[in-house]
């Protein structure tokens, strides 16, 4: 063994010179294309010849700037190309491949040996494979067979053969520090190393250790949607994250990263993943939250709860009068039901009900609000809904071209162009010239008639009135919304189902919140979608591939906006109903309701039931805090218990916290996250442990998620994993309620290796199986 250790150590040698070398000569190519960038952007001006006297002159010059432009762009994409390829090689150049496979096609008589990495390489002939892309199709056997028969899809067809070996590799620094020949999916002993490592800010790939069902993830490739249920911990966001990157790589030809955008929980988590995809060589994708979006959406006309402020409201108002409606509100305007209730309205509209403003012009109606109602009520009513407010639409432009002529001989008209100064006269000359085909010289002797000059006065007035009209801004949507809860009674005529019994108080609340220019979260979709269903969808076909992680926190509503918006694209959704902690989500333990998005036929479920983040103990603890947790399967991972401490007071806990903290950061840990329910309690306990050397409090709009120690809101921690986690205050008085169940089974989730709940007073009820079953110290 030792002697076919050696040869492999030469190998790894071997190749990394092969690397050192291409290194070298892209070092060379980039410098240069550099430096031929530098030089074109330089001298762009100096090789176009600008002369617009003529038209033909005009086009010439056009061409020239084309010509240039197209140089340009040629050698940025060369040198991006260069750069790209130079920055894969330097990671290869410290671990060039991690796996191994002997494989014997049919019809062959001999073993071909693959070795396998974070990109293919060429020897220097540029004729044989020294490494392939863990993407290509034949490193698949690596994931998905155990030795025995394999076979792998290419274009070409399906290849069969025999897997004889399967090998994994540890090197670190160009040095080989261990091999296995192993018969499991991965070998335990690299998983085990990889997930016994701590943690840094950032989430890495897990190319190299890659399980059969993650796999099942990267390489799907059928249908409109794909969900993934995972439990905490399994490697969903990292398996999605690589099922990115292998896109990009066989579809490199047709599909970019600004094609693909990921809708994420939060800015902090936007930082924590944005390493992933530039260690694989791509670049990242667009990501964005869909509080973002809604906010981009509507915040000129509303201030817009984020779904945090939602949530702490939830968390932390329980004993406010308004909190039972408020609750139902947020259930209610989640479901399916609602979302009929939205369409059936939309369509109602069609009969009577819609709201508009007047359009004004100068302080006065071009045309009242009445009389537009008139007007879409009573001409072309045999047309679908769109194509009337189309006709609406040409009517308010005629009205608008009939204003421009009665307004040429108002006096504000000749006020106006004697007011001109010389420079906005000189503009006003040379566009007008130009609309008569004058260039040159000839607009300084073009003489202005009054009548043209005030026609063009108006038209400028009148401009933002056009382009509000042409975007349907004189449609009153907030007023069509509010239609929707001045009646409790009448949503029955668009529902068939029953209303909440705090209807009315519901009611009463949305109506307040819209009049004074803020929406509810709950609200902010249901608004947009009747805003979209009226007006037409703003889509965007650009984009090819939507990834929506923590989809449990989604409702329908937002799905379905999601899938009208992108009508072209396909879609990865991942999410655990373990961890599922907004309010709307409560009743909710699977993605059911999904399955209609776009039918049976076209979405397909994966189910990842193995949790990889925690040690085996932690597992153990946390999946008896969950309904059907007998489900998770626990990694072979070995160490302590979780451990329970009860207290007394507050300032008991502060001085244990501030001792365990130290502890921890003895044993070597550097991310240790102390964890409260709410930014409420996260703000209490970071003032009172202040006395911890750069302890940092992290809050909803955190962008950049931190090192060390950290107090954090159970529903930040979300998606984020820590060496260490202390539970601020496991109490009965903190998480006395059940409906706080889910939040804390994501808060225990979160620790990769040890795991510390306190409790001033008596603990939750919540951990009532587990200190019977003895799966914490206490």
């Amino acid at each position: 063994m030792e002697s076919e250790f050696q040869q492999e150590q030469k190998r790894v040698d071997s190749v990394i010179e092969t690397i050192s070398k291409q290194i070298c000569k892209l070092e060379e190519e980039t410098s240069r294309r550099r430096n031929e960038l530098v030089n074109i952007r330089k001298h762009f001006w100096d090789e176009v010849k600008v002369n617009v006297d003529t038209f033909d002159d005009y086009l010439e010059t056009i061409i020239g700037l084309r010509q240039e432009a197209q140089a340009l762009s040629v050698s940025q994409s060369t040198h991006r190309h260069a750069a790209k390829r130079l920055s894969t090689l330097s990671r290869m150049q410290k671990a060039p491949y991690f796996g191994r496979i002997d494989f014997i096609e049919e019809g062959h008589s001999t073993q071909e040996q693959f070795y396998i990495g974070i990109s293919s390489l060429m020897d220097d002939s540029g004729e044989d494979f020294l490494i392939y892309d863990w993407r290509a199709p034949i490193s698949s056997v690596y994931y998905d067979y155990q030795p025995g028969p394999a076979q792998y899809a290419t274009p070409g067809g399906v290849f069969q053969g025999i897997l004889e070996k399967k090998w994994q590799y540890l090197i670190r620094g160009g040095v080989l520090q261990s091999m296995f020949d192993t018969s499991l999916t991965i070998g335990d002993e690299i998983l085990q190393q990889v997930l016994g490592q701590g943690t840094d800010k950032h989430m890495h790939s897990i190319v190299a250790t890659i399980q059969q069902e993650q796999n099942r993830i990267i390489r799907h490739d059928r249908g409109r949607l794909l969900i993934v249920h995972g439990a905490a911990g399994s490697g969903k966001t990292s398996a999605a994250l690589q099922r990115i990157a292998y896109l990009l790589y066989k579809y490199r030809d047709r599909l970019s990263a600004d094609q693909i955008i990921l809708f994420s929980p939060n800015s902090m988590f936007n930082s924590y993943v944005s390493n992933v995809l530039p260690e694989l060589g791509e670049e990242n994708m667009q990501q964005v939250t869909f509080q973002e979006y809604l906010d981009h959406r509507l915040s000129k006309a509303f201030h817009v709860e984020n779904p945090y402020e939602q949530l702490e409201y939830v968390l932390t108002a329980t004993n406010t009068p308004s909190y039972k409606s408020r609750v139902a509100s947020i259930r209610f305007k989640a479901s399916p039901l609602f979302f009929e209730a939205i369409e059936s309205y939309r369509k109602s509209l069609e009969v009577s009900g819609m709201c508009f403003k007047d359009v004004l012009f100068r302080g006065t109606p071009i045309v009242t609000a009445q009389q537009i109602a008139e007007w879409f009520y009573n001409n072309d009513t045999s047309l679908r809904f769109h194509n009337r407010l189309e006709k609406l639409k040409d009517w308010l432009m005629n009205k608008i071209k009939e204003t421009q002529k009665a307004e040429l001989t108002m006096p504000w008209v000749q006020e106006k162009i004697e007011l001109l100064s010389n420079e906005e006269y000189h503009k006003a000359r040379t566009y007008l010239a130009k609309k008569r085909g004058l260039y040159g010289e000839s607009i300084a002797d073009y003489e202005i008639e009054l009548e043209e000059l005030a026609r063009l006065v108006v038209q400028q007035k009148l401009k933002p009135l056009r382009k509000r009209v042409r975007a349907y801004d004189f449609i009153d949507i907030n007023g069509i919304y509010k239609q929707l809860f001045t009646d409790p009674l009448q949503i029955n005529q668009w529902i068939e189902g029953e209303t909440p019994a705090e209807w009315a108080d519901i009611c009463q609340a949305t109506l307040e919140m819209l009049d004074d220019s803020k929406l509810f979260y709950e609200d902010a979709t249901p608004f947009l979608l009747l805003q979209e269903l009226i007006q037409g969808f703003q889509t965007n076909r650009s984009i090819k591939h939507i990834l929506v992680d923590e989809a449990q926190d989604y409702s329908p509503f937002q799905f379905e906006f999601l899938k009208r918006l992108f009508p072209s694209a396909r879609m990865t959704v991942l999410g655990d109903f373990n961890q599922a902690i907004f309010a709307h989500a409560s009743e909710m333990v699977d993605f059911d309701i999904l399955s209609s998005l776009y039918g049976q036929d076209e979405t397909e479920v994966i189910n990842m039931a193995r949790s990889y983040r925690s040690t085996k103990p932690i597992i153990e603890f946390t999946r008896r805090l969950v309904p059907n947790g007998e489900r998770i399967i626990p990694f072979e991972r070995d160490g302590e218990l979780p451990a329970l401490t009860q207290l007394l007071d507050h300032a008991e806990l502060h001085r244990c916290i501030t001792s365990k903290v130290t502890a921890l950061q003895s044993l070597g840990y550097n991310s240790i996250a102390i964890i409260c329910k709410s930014a409420e309690e996260s703000k209490r306990a970071y003032e009172a442990l202040s006395n911890i050397d750069d302890i940092k409090l992290l809050k909803s709009g955190s962008l950049e998620y931190e090192q060390g120690v950290v107090v954090i809101p159970s529903y930040l921690s979300k998606g984020i994993e820590f060496e260490a986690v202390i539970i601020y205050d496991a109490s009965e008085q903190v998480y006395g309620d059940d409906s706080l169940r889910r939040l804390f089974y994501t808060a225990c989730t979160r620790a990769m290796h040890h795991l510390q709940l306190y409790s001033v007073g008596k603990p939750t009820p919540l951990l009532r199986n587990v200190l019977q079953e003895s799966f914490v110290l206490a």
